[in-house]
Formats: C-alpha cells, structure tokens, sequence
C-alpha cells in the first residue's frame, strides 16, 4: 500500500533544511525525508489487535512541525519516537480486520482512533498514570512488544493513518455513534486536547478566559468554554480574519489582533479594565488581566505577553510546543502566576461523570454543544499531500484551518 513514510536520514535533514532556505516547497522536494512510498500491508500484531481501513485523516499541527522542521535539535520529545514512521494519527476508520481475542468491535464498524501507544496496547499492565487514565502520560512509552512511540505516526513498529489501513490494539479503536458524521468525528483528537486542558484548569466563574491562538486547537477550546461555562467571557487573540470570524461564531465576545505585543497588552487592559504598568524600557505589564489563558501556540512571544496580561495568580495554561529562547520572565515571579503544562488526553472528568475524551466529544455533539466539523476547511487525497502540507503553511492564502486527507 502507499504511505506517507518519515525518516531520519542526517543527509536528507540537512539539505532539506539548507534548500528551504530558498523555498518552503524544498520541505516537500526530492531531498525531503517525508516520501510517499510503498510499504507492507499491516499485520496484527497481538490476537487483541485490529485494522481499520482509514476513511479520514487529520493533518496535526504536530505533523506540520515535523514536515517543515520547526522544531530544536535538542528536544528531548525526540528520545520517544522510533524511524522510519508511517505519519497520521487523527483517524476515522471502518474496521476492516480484527484478532480472535478482540471483543465489541465487529467488521464494517465506523471508529475513531485513541492513538495513545500506552500499557494496554504495549502489553504491560498499567503503570501509575494509565491505571487513572491519564493515557498521554503513561510511564512506558519506550516499553513492551512494540518500538518507541508516544502514538500511532510516530513509531517504528505501529503504522499511522496517512495510510490506507492502520493497525491499533482493541481498546484503541472507539465506536462511532451513528448519529456523529465522520467529519465531526475525525476532528476528536484535537477536541480531546482542548477539552482535557480545560477540565485540568477551568476558568474563574463569571471571569475572564483569554486563548492565545485560533487555529484548529484554539477554536475548538472556545467551543469547549462555550459549552461547559457559559458565564465566562472569551477573548481570542487571532492571527488571519478567517480565524477571526470562526472566533466570533464559536462564542468569543472579543477578538484581538495578535500583532505588535504592545497592543496586544493595551486591548487586554481595555477589556479587563485593568491598569498598565509601564517599565523603563520594553513591553508594559497589566495590574489585573484575565484569569486564564489557554495558549495554543506557545512561542516564547505568546508566553512572554500572557504572563504580562494575566492577573495576579491567575494561571497560563501550554498547549502548544514551539522552540524556546530567552524572554523576559520577572511576571511570573512577581504575580504568583501557574504555569502548566497540557498535553494530549485520556478518560476525563467532567459534572461527576468520567470517560473517554473522545465519547465526551460525541455526547456534546450529539446534543448540539459543539460543532467541531465547522473548522474542517479543506480535503485532499493522500498522493496530493504536497498541496495539503502547503496549505498548511499558507492558511492565510487559503483560509484554511483542518486539513485532511479523505482519499487513500
């Protein structure tokens, strides 16, 4: 079958990155180490195994970063994956083969892949984590009878949805209501990630709630602050006007530009009604500020802003990875601020009830909480996957938010 393959080939690292230098397109030329190639049908791998045939398949900001190399050689992230890696794990499949231990999933059943390559597909019993099912923070990510991998699309040994059919252990594969289309379903993984980090860090009642960024993962986390507070104001710093105007619909009652800093700060005030601070020289800080900001895109620009317009022990919540540098940090200290980390998702908590993120997903949809397939902007078969990585790159040309591939 043909699959969308990434390797770690030093060569071919080294002189993608010095021909993208001269074009971003060079990301994706003959040099590049992510190839469209022919690989061998997956097998199961334990009798507690089954294959899905891939219906649909979201491009991940994750697999962008890959693709285009934004990322520091000295990410110790990179101590978790296994090459060569078979990309893709925001799948929606129909069951296509399943192992003689398998049980409640049948041939021909729509399902959507919780990609976590944690104890129970490794064949460990739980470790801490797993056993309260915090599945993304699973303590054997480098153990058991398969390679090293965080998820499905970046392990050696256990092949991702950028392929016709992906393998994954049983408890991997969730059903799909049927009343869920497959273009909401498909959007699961990167509602999970908004919802978890939301659940982990909710907003003040009747407070502020800032989130900085309105991509995929932005605009999914003011859909989530819609649905589960009401009573909290939204306001969302966005970078293109298509992302605006999701923005707006999905329930921020203010959208501020994202550029230049000072004005960032100087609208945050104006929202809160707090004061600024001015310091001899540099960016100013808020007295006041918002009580939470959820910051999808975490470079050290979106940190640095958000500690200066948070409140005094408010708290900033990182859902995103970019390559860190040195920024002026003296807010954190001086406000009390709570800097926490959020990444991935598992079973969640929310009203008393616990379950999987992704069954969280279905039950707000089904009852019109959400609407996640409203950010699905542009599909491409796999061999164009080219054309859809760019169109990552050139959101703003294209109006683009999730991208995925729907013909393999």
């Amino acid at each position: 079958m043909k699959a969308l393959v990434a390797e770690n080939g030093m060569a071919r690292l080294a002189a993608t990155w010095l021909l993208s230098s001269f074009s971003p397109r060079a990301f994706l030329g003959p040099t590049s180490p992510i190839r469209l190639q022919e690989v061998p049908d997956p097998a199961l791998l334990a009798p507690d195994w089954a294959i899905a045939r891939t219906e649909l398949c979201g491009l991940c900001g994750s697999d962008a970063k890959q693709v285009f190399m934004n990322g520091s050689i000295d990410n110790p992230m990179t101590g978790y994956i296994s090459w060569p890696q078979v990309m893709g794990h925001e799948v929606v499949g129909v069951i296509d083969e399943v192992g003689p231990d398998v049980r409640g999933l049948e041939v021909g059943q729509r399902v959507v892949l919780n990609p976590w390559l944690s104890c129970e597909p490794r064949g460990l019993p739980p470790c801490a984590s797993c056993a309260l099912g915090n599945l993304a923070q699973c303590e054997n990510f480098l153990e058991g009878e398969i390679g090293p991998g965080l998820h499905n699309g970046n392990c050696s040994t256990v092949s991702g949805g950028f392929a016709p059919r992906v393998p994954a252990h049983a408890s991997q594969w969730i059903p799909i209501p049927d009343s869920v289309s497959d273009e909401t379903a498909v959007m699961a993984d990167p509602f999970s990630v908004a919802l978890h980090a939301i659940l982990r860090t909710p907003p003040a009642p009747g407070g502020w709630a800032l989130v900085y960024g309105c991509g995929t993962l932005g605009l999914l986390a003011i859909q989530v602050l819609r649905a589960l507070h009401p009573d909290v104001s939204i306001a969302a710093i966005a970078r293109f006007p298509h992302q605006a105007e999701l923005a707006r619909e999905f329930g921020a009652s203010s959208i501020l530009s994202h550029h230049p800093p000072s004005e960032v700060l100087e609208s945050a005030a104006k929202l809160t009604g707090a004061s600024l601070v001015r310091p001899w020289r540099g960016l100013p800080v808020l007295n006041g500020g918002v009580d939470v900001v959820y910051d999808t895109v975490s470079s050290p620009e979106t940190l640095e802003v958000g500690l200066r317009l948070v409140r005094s022990r408010g708290s900033i919540v990182v859902l995103g990875v970019e390559p860190a540098r040195r920024f002026e940090w003296t807010p954190l200290y001086f406000k009390e601020v709570r800097v926490i980390g959020s990444s991935g998702f598992g079973v969640e908590q929310w009203q008393g009830r616990k379950q999987h993120a992704m069954n969280w997903l279905f039950e707000f949809a089904m009852a019109e909480r959400v609407d996640p397939a409203r950010v699905l902007t542009h599909r491409f078969p796999l061999e164009n996957y080219k054309q859809a990585f760019m169109t990552c790159y050139r959101q703003a040309d294209h109006g683009a938010v999730k991208v995925v591939f729907d013909r393999f």
